[in-house]
């Protein structure tokens, strides 16, 4: 089982007994190490349902089971290979009822969220209520409530968001409801205040695996201590190098916690880089070297020196553009050292152009259309983020839980059913003096008396036809009977009219239709159990009823995978890129101010400047290092002279992590379209050639 592994990779699969640090440089096979010690872990007799791996992502753990499978084979699917999120839910689900939670709560999404801050706060503008929601989510990472995030405010700002987040966490439990920071603040909660329940699942897990451990926040590190108790069976798997997340409470102190908090701590360096060549490796090892090291390591590979890694400089952003396509074109047509080979043939899925900040992404999208070179924009909108699909995942939450009062508004108003805003907010009212839902205020006794007759009647009628549609998900089951009843109830709601109501285009309408019309597809599959569930909080092996599957809505993040195997060039933030790689990888607007982000007070100097703006320093050329061993065979790293700042032109310097990359200067520069001319001028002559030596044999 563990052939074809180096000695590092071994020992991390072999050592069971206790606490074990992987620190798993970038590209050094540790999704292999740990579906290996998966594997290993079930050979010593560990039950693989006592076994649970951790990730961040739902695509890495879909990654992952598929991974396990390949190699364990029918016992993969007994492993709990769930997010962070994917587990708080399980958790609250079986034992949320000591917190008072029903085991059908909602899980609201960001926009949810917004809405309720709205109110709670008294504001109509989304801005104010996204800064809210943001520093309650940090609060929240951080292991606070509103009373503690009140007694510790910095000024009357943060005192002001802090009761506004108290009527907040009333809002949600009066909802049934829980927000993503949630699902990993009351699972530490339950695994604190109530004995039992840790007790219980620490007998549950025999061992825990944590995948990208430097983006752990502070809650998640004391989950993980909870749930592993002092025996620590526990293997994570991480790269301080690699902690990009500071602005989303992810913390290198959980690395700098294990050795303390376990001194019988195990640290072992995956150190060999199975992806990259030479000259790119030592491109990153330098560009990292200057970072403080928690645990020195330093990448190496056996795939060859390589191509040198490029510096090209261009006059703007629109050149910086070009330079890129003719870099692209040149590349494909065989241009380029070692990566002229003609055998070797380059798709468009292997280039992809890397940048900071998302708006960089415009210029790019408008050279590749120029050139007809197809391409995506990696980390767009979310499928589960259309308007059309909210509209649905409303429906299927209220279905779920009747207290989800978010869902609730989301369905009686879409489509229109001719209950208006004075109505529901007459119900509001009233659910908000009796404390109870707005559902459940709709068929209480006493609510005629604040409201008219014809109001009343609709809000009955939609009641009764919740009810209803509840009822019948309930008893569906399999994908035949799914997507006969889904058809239906879209059609009794009209809402094919509604989109084409409200778009100015048909055009735009039928593509919403279209996405309505794939989401019953997606809804109907899982509940055939033809498809695994990619968001690991249950596993989809056998025929669901219809209101099962209606239960994983809110955690998913994706309708499927097939964007992954479009021939298409990738355009992608950094953050977004990590844990990708493709061959020929452009890392462009490498210029001060924007890699690294501006820097309050540094000026471009790294002496005499503050903790914190050194600290976020680091993290901006951790995110350099990202983007350089994303590469496999070629890298290319571009500057501007100018780049826009509002409607001007500005001058800029290349960033300071170009001089870091210490490359050779004899091959740091090249410009692609030359290359392109050379190219072209190269094939004519061969064309030329070719058709005189025809003329020539032709000849008597």
């Amino acid at each position: 089982m563990s052939s074809g592994l180096n000695p590092a990779q071994q020992e991390a699969v072999n050592y069971v007994s206790g606490p074990c640090l992987v620190l798993a440089g970038a590209g050094s096979g540790k999704t292999r190490v740990i579906t290996m010690k998966i594997g290993r872990l079930i050979q010593i007799g560990l039950e693989p349902k006592r076994i649970a791996a951790i990730t961040f992502t739902n695509k890495a753990a879909a990654e992952m089971r598929e991974r396990a499978k390949h190699l364990i084979g029918r016992d993969a699917k007994h492993v709990m290979v769930c997010t962070f999120h994917a587990l708080g839910v399980r958790m609250m689900r079986e034992d949320g009822a000591v917190l008072g939670l029903k085991p059908a709560f909602s899980i609201l999404d960001a926009d949810d969220v917004t809405k309720i801050l709205k109110d709670a706060g008294g504001t109509t503008d989304a801005a104010t209520a996204r800064i809210w929601q943001w520093t309650i989510s940090k609060w929240k990472n951080m292991g606070l409530n509103s009373a503690q995030a009140e007694a510790q405010a910095a000024d009357d700002n943060e005192r002001v968001i802090a009761r506004i987040m108290a009527r907040y966490e009333e809002r949600l439990v009066a909802y049934q409801s829980v927000d993503f920071d949630d699902l990993i603040g009351m699972p530490l909660k339950l695994l604190t205040d109530f004995p039992e329940v840790r007790a219980k699942w620490q007998a549950a897990l025999g061992h825990v695996l944590v995948d990208e451990y430097q983006d752990t926040n502070a809650t998640q590190y004391e989950v993980l201590k909870a749930l592993v108790g002092e025996r620590g069976r526990f293997t994570a798997v991480g790269d301080d190098d690699q902690s990009i997340y500071g602005w989303r409470g992810a913390t290198l102190d959980n690395l700098k916690k294990l050795p303390v908090d376990f001194p019988n701590l195990k640290v072992i360096k995956l150190e060999q880089n199975y992806r990259s060549t030479s000259a790119i490796l030592r491109a990153a090892n330098n560009v990292i070297g200057p970072n403080p090291k928690l645990f020195p390591k330093t990448l190496f590979s056996e795939l060859g020196e390589g191509e040198p890694v490029r510096i090209v400089d261009a006059d703007s952003e629109a050149h910086e553009a070009e330079r890129a396509v003719a870099r692209i074109q040149g590349l494909r047509a065989g241009t380029g050292g070692d990566l002229a080979s003609p055998s070797q043939h380059k798709e468009f899925r292997d280039f992809a152009i890397l940048y900071r900040a998302n708006h960089q992404a415009r210029v790019f999208e408008q050279a590749l259309r120029k050139a007809q070179i197809p391409y995506k924009v990696s980390g767009g909108q979310s499928f589960f983020d259309r308007a059309e699909i909210k509209d649905l995942c409303g429906w299927f939450r209220l279905w779920v839980n009747q207290d989800d009062d978010p869902a609730f508004l989301r369905a009686v108003t879409t489509p229109k059913r001719g209950i208006g805003h004075q109505t529901l907010q007459s119900l509001g009212v009233f659910a908000s003096q009796y404390k109870i839902s707005l559902f459940e205020a709709l068929f209480s006794s006493s609510l005629p008396s604040v409201m008219a007759k014809r109001a009343l009647e609709g809000l009955h009628e939609f009641g009764r036809y919740i009810n209803e549609l509840e009822y019948k998900a309930r008893q569906t089951h399999g994908a035949e009977d799914s997507r006969a009843f889904m058809m239906e109830w879209l059609k009794e709601i009209d809402y094919e009219k509604h989109l084409y109501d409200g778009e100015d285009s048909e055009q735009a309408a039928a593509a919403r239709w279209t996405n309505v019309l794939e989401f019953v597809d997606w809804m109907t599959q899982r509940a055939g159990g033809t498809i695994d569930d990619t968001s690991g909080a249950m596993e989809v092996s056998e025929r669901k009823s219809l209101l099962e599957v209606a239960k994983t809505i809110s955690l998913l993040s994706t309708i499927s995978e097939r964007e992954q195997d479009q021939n298409v060039v990738t355009l992608s933030t950094l953050h977004a890129s990590k844990g990708l790689e493709w061959p020929h990888v452009m890392l462009i607007g490498v210029t001060e101010g924007l890699l690294p982000f501006k820097l309050d007070d540094d000026n471009g100097r790294q002496e005499k400047i503050s903790d914190d703006t050194l600290t976020r320093l680091q993290e901006e050329r951790r995110l350099m290092y990202v983007g350089i061993t994303r590469a496999q065979r070629s890298l290319a790293v571009s500057w501007t002279k100018k780049r826009k700042k509002g409607r001007e032109m500005v001058p800029s310097i290349p960033s300071r992590f170009i001089a870091e990359m210490a490359l050779d200067k004899t091959t740091a520069r090249e410009d692609p379209r030359e290359k392109l001319k050379a190219l072209r001028a190269e094939f004519a002559k061969r064309a030329a050639d070719g058709a005189a030596a025809a003329a020539a044999a032709a000849a008597p």
